[in-house]
């Protein structure tokens, strides 16, 4: 899944991002996500994620807390997010509902 930005009509690329990419949220100049999964699956989706921001030479940072893996994208001191973090996001969705069954 990748967004387009339109050249025309200037839209807001992020907020149409995020409207598609449901639960992720933006905090200041990184996106957020949390999600439910257990040991054996978080192990699974961290894999996948690294594959993944591997091949956009990105770096998210992971946790792991309480029954939830939470993500981070993007630098706190960065400038702004990018259509590769947006589309890393998307990557990341599409992996956890494998891991967790979901369609």
């Amino acid at each position: 899944m990748r967004g387009r930005k339109s050249r025309g009509v200037r839209s807001d690329y992020l907020s149409d991002a995020l409207a598609v990419l449901g639960g992720w949220t933006q905090d200041g100049v990184q996106l957020k996500r949390e999600l439910p999964c257990d040991d054996s699956q978080h192990a699974d989706l961290t894999e996948r994620i690294k594959v993944a921001a591997d091949t956009l030479r990105l770096r998210p940072r992971i946790n792991r807390t309480a029954g939830h893996t939470q993500i981070l994208l993007g630098q706190p001191d960065g400038d702004a997010i990018t259509d590769g973090e947006v589309t890393l996001a998307a990557r990341i969705e599409d992996a956890y509902r494998t891991v967790v069954g979901r369609q």
